[in-house]
Order: C-alpha cells, then sequence, then structure tokens
C-alpha cells in the first residue's frame, strides 16, 4: 500500500509499505477515505534532521472499517468512522474523565512505542478501536463538503473547541483568537457556537479572516506585536480580551496573547508550542491573575457533542479545506501550506 513519509526537512515522500494487518484482538484496519495535512506537520516539515528510514505522517482521517479483532465490540466491518488524533481505550481514569490525550493505553499516530503508522496513506491499523473511533451515519459516497467537515471531528474543529471550552468562553465572553490557520478559524466558530459577544480574530490572511469573519468574529486586527496588542486592547476598551485562545504555537503569538489578556483573564494555549522559555512570572501572567491552561485536545471527548450539527449542515467545519489532493500528491499539499497557498489541504487516498 502507499504511505507518506518524511525523511527530512522539506522531504515529503509518497513510498510503497507492506500493508497493515490484524495485530490484536482489540485492533481494526480502516481504509481512509479522507486524510489531510495539518498545520502542526509543518514544524517537522522545517525543522526535521535527515532519517534514511523515514517517519510515517498524517494523524487526522476518516474511513470505513474493513477488519476487525475478535474483541472489538463497539465497531463492524463497513461502519464509516471517524478517527481522533490520538489513541485511547476508553475505560481508564483519564479517558473516563474525558482526557483521552493522556489515556494510560494510548498514544498517538506515527507512535514507535504503540506501533502505530500515519494516515496520510491508504489505510491504517488502528488500536483499541472501541476506545478510539466513532462511527458516523455516512458513507464514503456522500457529499465532498459533508466528508471535509467530519474529517475536521479528528482534529481541528476538536481543537478549536477544546481552545474555546477550557477557556471558558460562554454567553457574553469577550474572546481574541490568535492565527488565522484552520485550528484558530474553528475556536472562532467554536466561541460563537458557545455564546461569545465579542470574537477579535488576530490575522493578517484576507481570504482566511473573510472565513473569520463569517464563522462569527466580531473583528479583525492584523497588526502584529504592540500595534497589534495596542489595536485589540483599543477595541475591548481598554482593559484587553477576557479570554485569549491562541491558536499558533509559536514564542510570538504566545507574547501577544500575555500582551492582550485582560487581568483576571485566560490565555487558552492549542498551538503546539516551539518554545520553552515561556514568561510566566511576576510581570506576564502572576501579578495580573491570569490563568494558563490549554493542550492536546482531547477531541474524542468532543465528537458525539459536535456531530449531530455536522451531520444536519448547520455547522461547516469543513470550509476551512480550500485544496484536495490525491495520495501520490501530498508533497505538493505540504508545499502549498507551507507557501500559505492553501489554508489546509484534504488528501484523497
Amino acid at each position: 500500500m502507499k504511505a507518506t513519509y518524511m525523511f527530512g526537512a522539506g522531504d515529503v515522500r509518497v513510498i510503497d509499505v507492506p500493508d497493515h494487518t490484524i495485530q490484536s484482538s482489540t485492533d481494526a484496519l480502516v481504509r481512509i477515505v479522507r486524510a489531510c495535512v495539518c498545520g502542526s506537520d509543518l514544524h517537522p516539515y522545517h525543522s526535521m534532521g535527515v532519517d534514511p528510514a523515514g517517519t510515517s505522517m498524517g494523524h487526522e482521517f476518516i474511513g470505513v472499517v474493513e477488519a476487525v479483532g475478535s474483541d472489538v465490540r463497539t465497531v463492524r466491518v463497513g461502519d464509516f468512522v471517524i478517527a481522533p488524533f490520538a489513541v485511547s481505550c476508553g475505560t481508564c481514569v483519564f479517558c473516563a474523565q474525558g482526557l483521552q490525550t493522556s489515556c494510560v493505553r494510548g498514544g498517538f499516530w506515527n507512535d514507535a512505542a504503540l506501533g502505530t503508522a500515519g494516515g496520510q496513506a491508504e489505510a491504517v491499523r488502528v488500536p483499541l478501536a472501541d476506545g478510539t473511533l466513532v462511527t458516523a451515519p455516512v458513507c464514503e459516497d456522500d457529499d465532498d463538503a459533508l466528508l471535509d467537515s467530519l474529517l475536521t471531528l479528528s482534529d481541528v474543529y476538536g481543537t478549536g473547541w477544546h481552545a474555546a471550552v477550557r477557556g471558558g468562553v460562554g454567553e457574553g465572553s469577550v474572546v481574541t483568537v490568535i492565527g488565522d490557520g484552520a485550528v484558530g478559524l474553528l475556536a472562532v466558530l467554536s466561541a460563537r457556537q458557545l455564546g461569545a459577544e465579542q470574537i477579535v480574530l488576530m490575522g493578517r490572511h484576507q481570504v482566511r479572516t473573510d472565513l473569520g469573519r463569517e464563522f462569527g468574529a466580531t473583528d479583525v486586527v492584523a497588526e502584529r506585536g504592540e500595534e497589534g496588542i495596542a489595536r485589540v486592547r483599543e477595541l475591548t476598551g481598554g482593559l484587553g480580551s477576557a479570554i485569549v485562545l491562541e491558536a499558533v504555537g509559536h514564542r510570538p503569538a504566545y507574547d501577544q496573547a500575555v500582551g492582550v489578556v485582560r487581568a483576571g483573564g485566560v490565555i487558552s494555549r492549542v498551538g503546539v508550542p516551539q518554545y520553552e522559555d515561556a514568561p510566566v512570572g511576576f510581570g506576564s501572567l502572576f501579578g495580573p491573575n491570569v490563568t494558563l491552561t490549554g493542550g492536546p485536545a482531547p477531541v474524542r471527548a468532543y465528537i458525539e457533542r459536535l456531530l449531530p450539527a455536522v451531520l444536519e449542515g448547520t455547522v461547516q467545519p469543513g470550509r476551512v479545506f480550500d485544496r484536495t489532493v490525491g495520495l501520490d500528491q501530498t508533497p505538493l499539499g505540504y508545499a502549498a501550506m507551507d507557501a500559505r497557498e492553501a489554508l489546509k489541504v484534504a488528501v484523497r487516498p
């Protein structure tokens, strides 16, 4: 079968690998119908050292179950399923708390210790299938827009929702979202769904921020640094934003979050941090009683909550996909996202 591997910074290839097989009684085999390139995939695309063996790529996919182990109970052959970006058992103390990203038996895709491969491929072996996979009453021939929206439930929609939930967004909230990538835009959508009254989107790509406005942003701030901070504070009556959702992961975005959050506010980070030295001391967070929260989104905990509106078409998070490529063209999808020529690229095996 074909699968996408990265061999170093900028070196993405689609290669032939052995077909996956059932290895455990709790496994399922899923034929992939849609996968995609994530903004977090661009981090190794920029910085990965040369690896002759390569590493499989992709952690977002939907597909059809092709085979199941003898102990699998919740999915059957032929089911259409959504695969969250974390593998989870569904029964441990953390899964019971809705924190599947900390599952004591699970892990992530492309995890050598867990023996998982990546989703930018023709098929995937899914460990702990009962706890991981979520069935959906659709088929692979359904409308492309619906399938794209279902695909966002594997990561970016659930991650945007997690940012908003951890930030405490509710009726009347004043929210600033930093980042106009797919996660940032879906954080805007989530904040609007949760009742935010004012949503300031910090982003400078007009096609993206226009979509952000359609998702519910009330204001857009294109400026960065101190100028951007001043503009957000102006828009929020000089006080700053009560809730800041940081969806980028780079240090300048964190610094903007600290700059725009008001005293007593919350910064919720879901952008994978690419830094280790963020200030959390008296002058940044401690003095003004600012809460720092967020983390890898346990999207498995949110899928049932978000799925009905997606199936009804009343919410269309799949609009973040603006390009689709075949599996063989996946390297072109990476290049397009890296060059900011595409917001988010879907992959069809």
